[in-house]
């Protein structure tokens, strides 16, 4: 028990670390927050879970296909605020319009014999 929370303590103190960084430097705070350590940290808690190098190279190769569709969000979020919609319904609208991209892409990739 006290693993997983120290998993959450790490992973939270990212995220909070990245929102304050933000408010000083928004090109910082982009940067902590599109290097992938969200994932080397799924990998590495993943790992030291399983020993299991198999489960960790599918993780890494199903996020590398993911992040494809995701990057729809970081286009789709900032023209919505930009043409006036409001936050909580751009964000809504990119999450939505993300979420149908990923079914795209799953659907894509199945189609062309790739398992997910």
């Amino acid at each position: 028990m006290s693993y997983t929370i120290i998993k959450v303590i790490i992973t939270s103190v990212l995220i909070v670390a990245i929102s304050e960084l933000s408010k000083r430097s928004s090109l910082l705070g982009a940067f902590l927050a599109s290097l992938p350590l969200t994932s080397v940290l799924a990998m590495l808690w993943l790992y030291i879970d399983t020993k299991d190098v198999g489960n960790v190279a599918d993780l890494a190769s199903n996020i590398f296909w993911l992040v494809i569709p995701s990057l729809v969000f970081f286009i789709s979020l900032p023209v919505l605020l930009k043409k006036g919609v409001v936050f909580y319904l751009s964000m809504g609208l990119s999450m939505t319009v993300t979420a149908g991209c990923y079914l795209i892409m799953i659907t894509l990739l199945r189609r062309h014999g790739i398992k997910l």
